[in-house]
């Protein structure tokens, strides 16, 4: 397995938004395929509505350390993700955590992401 790499800077936030979403209960992840075979590659979202900065941080503690005990082996080469995470987080089941993390990534076909819904409505207004 190797290690998943980290998303640092704002452009490659942004460019997970324009890939395919995959909603959960706990979270939902922007992925984007980069069409490389570099290792994979997360970033993290926790916006101020969520809670306080104790609430966040921990939050994210969570979400990594589920990423780096069990999901992490079920994410793609050439793939960026970016979990935005909702309030839930904090108090459902370290498990339950796990298991919806790998559920996620394991679901995720990169061969079907195709363009996001804003990217067909643009395609299609270039059109008319």
């Amino acid at each position: 397995m190797t290690k998943a790499g980290r998303l640092t800077k704002r452009s490659e936030f942004l460019a997970a938004r324009r890939g395919r979403r995959l909603n959960g209960p706990y979270f939902f992840i922007e992925t984007l395929v980069r069409g490389d075979d570099e290792p994979p590659r997360f970033g993290l979202t926790v916006t101020k509505k969520v809670g306080n900065a104790v609430a966040r941080n921990r939050i994210r503690r969570r979400l990594r350390e589920a990423i780096r005990t069990a999901a992490g082996s079920e994410m793609r080469n050439g793939v960026d993700y970016v979990i935005v995470a909702r309030r839930d987080v904090l108090n459902v089941a370290f498990v339950t955590l796990k298991d919806e993390l790998s559920r996620r990534f394991s679901r995720f076909d990169p061969a079907k992401s195709g363009p996001s819904k804003n990217q067909r409505q643009d395609a299609s207004a270039s059109e008319v």
